[in-house]
């Protein structure tokens, strides 16, 4: 089984007459979602390799019966197309777009939750799952092979690297999510534990995390009281200095906090299994599973 998306899963790109977008629509379908159209106000009637266009992305939910959305909009404009979803019906809403602007993005997520919704990014690689051989991101699709090992992480590439290793050491995937790396984002480490711990086909879970902020720290005391199943762990930026951004908007040790060694120490008074070095993350995971 499969947290979030599935085969059954009907999902629309917002921005698919982009670059960006046509590429990456393209390419999951290619793997095999059900890619049931795209929006671009002005485009309606046109289509990007059979996959129809609409202008809005209320009509395109209602000719395709569309569930999810996936958004390729620029970072200014970015928070509109978020809350056309919303209003659509659009229950899983995926938004690629790096650098939307904080209170952009903490509007959207005010309206999101009180929908009832799920926002995962912005500035996310997306979301896979392998069994179900649906992709609604950018990641690539060859490195995943169908499994039990949950994987959440606030860094896209750090995630490629993690999954690469499990595939190698023939350790499949359920699901494999990007939180984001923007200061606010939507789904939460939290978020995507409770999906995890409650999807009988997923027997652990790797957490990839980084510095800044306090969402692993968070996500510790989860494990501690609520999570009942194995949790590995890699925490990125152990030698970054303090005030000095690293990659992610996110990423910045603040006012003393958000260092690596408090999220490592966190994780480790929660009984998850952190791992020092990023090159044994597939092996340390296949023992535990083991």
């Amino acid at each position: 089984m499969a947290i979030l998306v599935n085969r059954t899963s009907r999902v629309i790109c917002q921005g698919i007459t982009g670059r960006n977008g046509t590429f990456h629509s393209l390419a999951c379908r290619d793997y095999g979602t059900n890619m049931v159209g795209g929006v671009t106000p002005g485009k309606e009637g046109d289509t990007v390799d059979g996959i129809p266009v609409f202008n809005t992305v209320w009509k395109a939910a209602k000719e395709t019966g569309a569930d999810v959305s996936l958004i390729f909009i620029p970072a200014a404009q970015a928070k509109d197309p978020i809350l056309e979803a919303v209003d659509a019906g659009i229950r899983t809403i995926v938004c690629i777009t790096e650098g939307i602007p904080p209170l952009d993005t903490a509007a959207a997520l005010f309206i999101v939750s009180q929908a009832g919704c799920r926002l995962i990014g912005p500035n996310t690689p997306g979301i896979i799952s392998p069994g179900e051989r649906c992709k609604v991101g950018i990641m690539p699709a060859y490195i995943h092979m169908p499994g039990s090992v949950g994987v959440i992480s606030r860094s896209g590439t750090l995630t490629y690297e993690v999954v690469d290793q499990l595939t190698k050491n023939n350790v499949g995937q359920s699901t494999c999510m990007g939180l984001g790396g923007d200061p606010v984002v939507g789904m939460s480490f939290i978020d995507a534990l409770k999906l995890f711990r409650d999807d009988p086909d997923t027997q652990a879970v790797v957490l990839i995390g980084e510095i800044g902020g306090s969402a692993e720290e968070q996500a510790a005391e989860y494990i501690k009281s609520e999570f009942n199943k194995p949790v590995a762990a890699y925490v990125a930026g152990r030698l970054a200095p303090p005030g000095k951004r690293m990659g992610h908007a996110g990423a910045i040790i603040s006012g003393g906090s958000g260092t690596a060694q408090g999220k490592i120490q966190a994780l480790l008074n929660a009984g998850v299994i952190v791992v020092e070095n990023i090159t044994q993350v597939g092996s340390v995971v296949k023992e535990l599973i083991r």
